[in-house]
């Protein structure tokens, strides 16, 4: 049968059909493939793609991406499979395949099977992972790609395929994989001990004791160093000849303490934490916040893996956050760790200290797992650690427990919401058929948590049909989510109240505080607006909430906010229209701050607030835009519900610059139509006047149309006397008319507005007046006039340093050169034009210079280049605007035909 689609990144980087490898282009298509295969079905933000396939990027790494998706895309579309295909996701791309599909996803499924598997078919299973390896891993992508993980997975296929080998007396052949390996590299202490075993089980113990020189040495050598414990203890066993065969049985005689609790029926999306669990060499930490299943996934692995453990498994619920249990001492728990180990009750010391020193003594030799649970400090923990070399210790608790990492070296692992697919899963499994048609909702309502995902699927098992739809509306309420997800005082409030009332006084009262701010994330800026405090104080008490696991802190300074945690928040009653106000006038100071950044400002609006990011330039602001953009709109949208109209259009008009220099036609027309709405509720002609101006700009910028005209049309009657108004309605009515075809009008309109600007002395109202009327000349054939204005725009734009004015007026000098016939000027204008937007992300532009880029090609004959440049202008108008370019679907037939 021949094999369909495959991704290999375990060796050369290959897409595969058929059993043949399909070639896919150069190493940076290739690095493409790997980066978004590592990230199946996931989004890869394009920014994070560009790191990755560059140590330094150059100016048009942007563009480079985008044609190698769109040679990818080729590649897929050529195969006629619909078994991978990559869609544009914004902030990037994802893949879209059976993860099954891709050798990497493949070895790590074979492993998981193997460690539940018998030995014999754990041996086959692991030998069917290690052969998907045809080399070292990401073969042929550029240097700069590197993926860590993959050698992990490399180091942990080998040596587990290794370990059941052993146990099944494959001596003599190992012997002959792994005395090289260990050669080449000596610091592979693991392999060094699988090879000393199989060497001792052969009758070679000379051989397997030199092995251990031969590591000792090179560890004093080059680390000053001994080899670590493991490898040490096993020297003692080779060097009394009294090593046991790999496989031997547990001494029945010796007490064997099983002490872990059942493990939930369902464990729903963890792979990746189990995988973290699995690769564990020291003490591990479960983190997260109540109700995010850090219990579960710990006590699930842990049956798991029991058998890695032939001396036993000790478990204890620490308490650390049970409202309804004090924190368990450590007296108590040693206690019950020595009964589980076989001492009498009779024979328990009575002090602390004793039972320490005896706990120490029967487990300092033994390999074992402990899981400790609930924990609320390291001080509980510390005690209970295992101190064998063979031994290991697995934690969870709402607090991350630095000082394990800096005592112990811990590792530390915070859990996240489940993915929507595994959250759907889990109710279904849970709930049975009760809720068919309600699980995608649910899980969303449940914010895919998994304390509330199976209190949700509980009641609903328990319900009867006909209240399975009262249920779903009471979780559908924020009013009722919270009482719906409350069970026997064990609820997700219940676990929220422990953690708010664990907060010192202060961090409390900001918590409470951000209940009022509305968006998604939250940082020390407007958290000290909200809180009236320094920004510094802000950020302390943003980042001991995340440290109780109420806010997680997803970025450097950026904090999100769990549904659940906001609706809690909310009712503790710290909302109020005051503290909404100073979140809104933080931002409407911050984005007039960014926005004079990146364009010059015409509009007279000035604002004035607290301490405000410093944005470094033009990158920066756009970064800050960009970041904000979701609580933007969020606070836009709050503000307008509390009624605070004069506040929303300013915020608005403010932010309107940013999708100028951004154009995105969904977010800019939901942000203008706020404004708008505001402003006639406002009935402030001021008001009304320049939100007629923003959506004036939105309706131009996607194509003529009536809209564009009425409004600036209704702008020209409010301007008054008011000289920035009357030009700045002027430049709007000139180019409203042109796009209308009304040419002699625009010229006339936006000739007086090139006059009236050049008296008052405005030259950022002149520079667009002149570019306006550039357009309109070059519409109606007059190219050299249309010339003759462009110039006289683009020396202000460059004046003025505004980079997404330039940009227009290279393209438009582009365009006007091209209608001439002068085609080498207007390549290269064009090309300057590409260059800029690439750099700048203006993708509106760059499809403009690209489509005219396109268009020059095909004069010259070359008509693969033409249809690569117009694919490109085509993919780049399709992300920012609501409708196809029929120009651009126009030529790309063309292109077809005359090719043929």
């Amino acid at each position: 049968m021949r094999e369909g689609l495959r991704v290999r990144l375990l060796g050369p980087v290959e897409l595969s059909a058929g059993g043949r490898a399909v070639p896919v282009g150069g190493a940076g298509v290739r690095g493409l493939l790997a980066i978004l295969a590592l990230a199946p079905n996931r989004t890869v933000a394009l920014d994070d793609l560009i790191d990755a396939l560059w140590r330094d990027p150059p100016p048009t790494a942007r563009t480079i991406v985008h044609g190698n998706v769109s040679q990818l895309r080729r590649v897929l579309r050529s195969l006629g499979t619909s078994q991978a295909r990559i869609e544009t996701a914004p902030p990037g791309y994802r893949l879209r395949i059976d993860p099954s599909l891709i050798d990497v996803h493949q070895a790590r499924a074979l492993s998981e099977r193997a460690e539940a598997a018998p030995l014999s078919e754990r041996a086959r299973l692991l030998a069917e992972a290690w052969a998907l390896w045809r080399g070292p891993e990401l073969g042929g992508v550029p240097e700069s790609l590197r993926a860590p993980q993959l050698a992990d997975l490399r180091r942990a296929v080998h040596g587990a395929r290794v370990d059941a080998d052993l146990a099944l007396g494959r001596h003599e052949e190992l012997i002959t994989e792994l005395t090289p390996l260990v050669r080449q590299d000596p610091r592979r202490e693991r392999t060094a001990g699988q090879l000393m075993r199989a060497l001792y089980h052969s009758g070679r113990r000379a051989e397997a004791l030199e092995v251990y020189r031969e590591v000792a040495r090179y560890a004093s050598r080059t680390l000053g160093l001994d080899p670590g414990p493991d490898l040490r203890a096993l020297h003692q066993h080779v060097l009394h000849d009294d090593l046991a065969p790999a496989a031997a049985a547990v001494d029945v005689r010796r007490v064997v303490p099983r002490q872990l609790p059942p493990a939930v029926a369902v464990l729903a999306g963890r792979s990746a934490d189990l995988a973290w669990l699995d690769g564990l060499d020291t003490i591990g930490v479960l983190t997260g916040p109540p109700g995010i299943g850090k219990s579960a996934l710990a006590v699930t692995w842990a049956h798991r893996v029991s058998a890695r453990f032939p001396d036993g498994v000790l478990f204890a619920p620490l308490h650390g956050f049970d409202a309804a249990h004090a924190p368990m001492p450590v007296t108590a728990v040693l206690a019950q760790f020595l009964l589980g180990l076989g001492v009498p009750p009779p024979g328990l010391p009575q002090s602390e200290d004793e039972r320490l020193a005896l706990y120490r003594s029967l487990t300092g030799e033994r390999r074992m797992l402990v899981v400790l649970d609930d924990a609320r400090s390291a001080d509980q923990v510390r005690p209970l650690l295992p101190p064998g070399p063979g031994s290991l210790a697995v934690v969870t608790s709402r607090a991350r427990l630095d000082g394990l990492t800096v005592s112990h070296g811990a590792r530390v692992r915070p859990l996240a919401p489940l993915a929507r697919d595994d959250s759907v899963r889990l109710i279904g499994e849970v709930a049975g058929e009760a809720a068919a048609g309600h699980h995608e909702q649910l899980a969303r309502l449940c914010g895919d948590l998994p304390l509330a995902l199976r209190i949700a699927g509980a009641r609903l098992a328990a319900a009867p049909a006909w209240a399975v739809p009262e249920f779903v509306a009471e979780l559908a309420s924020e009013r009722t989510r919270l009482d719906a997800l409350d069970v026997d005082d064990a609820g997700v409030r219940a676990a929220l109240d422990v953690s708010y009332r664990g907060l010192p006084d202060d961090v409390a009262a900001l918590f409470r505080a951000l209940a009022a701010f509305p968006g998604p994330t939250v940082g020390p800026f407007p958290a000290a607006a909200l809180g009236d405090v320094p920004v510094g104080e802000a950020r302390r008490r943003l980042r001991v909430l995340a440290a109780h696991h109420l806010l997680a802190e997803s970025g450097p300074d950026v904090f999100t906010q769990h549904d659940l945690v906001r609706l809690y928040q909310r009712e503790l009653g710290g909302a109020s229209p005051a503290a909404l106000a100073r979140v809104v006038r933080y931002y409407q100071a911050a984005a007039d701050r960014a926005r004079r950044c990146l364009l010059r400002i015409v509009d007279p609006l000035e604002f004035s607030a607290g301490p405000l990011p410093e944005p470094a330039g033009f990158d920066d602001a756009l970064a800050w835009f960009a970041a904000e953009w979701p609580n933007l709109l969020a606070v836009l949208e709050a503000a307008a519900q509390a009624g605070l109209h004069g506040d929303v259009w300013r915020l608005a008009r403010v932010v309107h610059t940013y999708r100028v220099v951004r154009p995105l036609w969904d977010e800019w027309q939901q942000l203008v139509a706020l404004g708008m709405s505001a402003a006639e509720a406002c009935g402030d002609a001021e008001a009304r006047f320049w939100m007629l101006i923003s959506r004036c700009a939105l309706s131009l910028t996607f194509g003529p149309g009536a809209q564009s005209l009425a409004d600036a049309s209704a702008a020209a009657a409010l301007a008054g006397a008011d000289f920035r108004r009357r030009i700045c309605a002027m430049i709007h009515l000139g180019s409203a008319l042109g796009s209308c075809g009304r040419h002699e009008e625009a010229v006339a309109c936006l000739g007086e507005a090139i006059e009236a600007a050049a008296r008052a002395g405005a030259d950022e109202l002149r520079g667009q007046a002149l570019a306006n009327c550039a357009e309109v000349e070059k519409a109606r054939g007059r190219f050299a006039r249309a010339i003759e204005h462009q110039l006289a725009s683009l020396e202000i734009d460059r004046r003025l340093g505004d980079d997404s004015y330039v940009v227009v007026s290279l393209n438009n000098l582009a365009e006007s050169y091209l209608g001439l016939g002068d085609d080498e000027r207007a390549m290269s204008y064009a090309s300057d034009a590409v260059e800029l937007a690439a750099r700048r992300g203006f993708q509106l532009q760059e499809s403009v210079g690209r489509f005219t880029v396109g268009r020059l090609l095909r004069r010259r004959g070359d008509l693969e280049g033409a249809r690569r440049q117009v694919e490109l202008a085509a993919e780049l108008h399709e992300r920012v605007s609501p409708t196809p370019s029929a120009e651009m679907r126009a030529e790309l037939a063309a292109l077809a035909s005359a090719g043929g």
